[in-house]
């Protein structure tokens, strides 16, 4: 009978998993910019629940942070499609009970079932994303329709970049006619060569707030994330927000509960609160990202059926990123 019970309890242990909350609280980790704080500070009103909130810059900070906590540091986070693939294939993420979400009903069936994630058992999507080049006209005349076009050498320390190395690497495949989830050496060495170019013309790396370059006109040109494209032209009319006939990616970022949760019932609380029709409205009206939810539609259905037509997922390539991290590392 002991021995029974030291087992029991070294299994406890070694899991750490319980449905049970360890605090009225909540820790979640998500993108910076992306839920604003006064609808985290209205929830921890309404629930009486503490949010613990964290954010990273890109989904490969996100992995390196919940591979290097403890179990039970985080409950709730916010991994892009590949990074979906890869967590499920780690045993990093649990399965998503939708039971417990009420609000279930709103999410646009548009977003539901993707590749990643087929039955979507282990993750919900929250917000989309598109790359956009961003062009501020009243400094640049030139057409600008493609990512060749940003290798002219008049745009010399003029070009912000998002500072995420999946999207970077694919614009580099897209505009030498390849998949921007390409694998094969030859291309990915074109790719290189051709970011090598774009260098002389990039004056900083940024995923927090690239938009701060072009709204304090330290940049003229940007390939960034739609919403950061949106709120910089309403700082200045003269932006024009363009998708790239060479293509563009679409990044879906998606509720998931992390492995051995400490506190899941209160992660299924805030997932609740945020599938509210009112709250995501109210989140994409501060950042406009493409919402996922019926109710919140925040795109035109003609203009949302055109961009998922013409966008990429960013796809798990398994120890082929080995190959895109020699890019990174040469280009940065």
């Amino acid at each position: 009978m002991k021995k029974i019970i030291v087992l029991l309890i070294v299994l406890f242990i070694i899991c750490g998993c319980s449905n049970e909350n360890v605090k009225n609280e909540v820790n979640v980790l998500n993108w910076s910019s992306y839920i604003p704080y006064s609808i985290i500070d209205d929830f921890e009103r309404e629930t009486g629940i503490k949010v613990n909130y964290g954010t990273y810059s890109s989904n490969e900070e996100l992995l390196a942070k919940i591979s290097s906590s403890n179990e039970g540091v985080y409950d709730l986070i916010f991994p892009s499609d590949y990074m979906i693939d890869l967590m499920i294939g780690k045993d990093m993420i649990e399965k998503i009970d939708i039971k417990e979400l009420e609000n279930f009903k709103n999410i646009n069936p548009m977003f539901l079932n993707q590749d990643f994630d087929k039955n979507n058992e282990y993750s919900l999507p929250f917000l989309a994303a598109t790359s956009v080049i961003a062009v501020n006209r009243n400094n640049i005349k030139d057409e600008i329709n493609s990512y060749n076009d940003l290798l002219n050498s008049k745009y010399k320390n003029n070009i912000v970049l998002i500072d995420d190395q999946r999207i970077i690497v694919g614009m580099s495949l897209l505009a030498n006619n390849y998949d921007m989830n390409d694998i094969d050496k030859n291309h990915i060495e074109e790719g290189k060569k051709w970011l090598l170019k774009l260098n002389n013309n990039v004056k900083a790396f940024d995923s927090d707030s690239p938009k701060t370059f072009l709204i304090t006109n330290e940049v003229d040109i940007g390939v960034i994330w739609n919403a950061e494209a949106i709120i910089a032209k309403n700082y200045n009319k003269n932006i024009e927000i363009v998708y790239p006939k060479d293509g563009f990616a679409l990044s879906l970022d998606n509720y998931a509960i992390v492995k051995c949760s400490r506190n899941k019932k209160n992660a299924y609380k805030f997932i609740d609160y945020l599938l509210r029709e009112d709250i995501n409205k109210k989140i994409t009206e501060e950042y406009p990202y493409i919402n996922t939810t019926i109710s919140g539609i925040n795109m035109k259905t003609e203009e949302l059926l055109n961009v998922l037509k013409n966008s990429t997922y960013v796809k798990n390539i398994g120890s082929s990123i080995s190959l895109y991290d020699k890019v990174w590392a040469q280009i940065k």
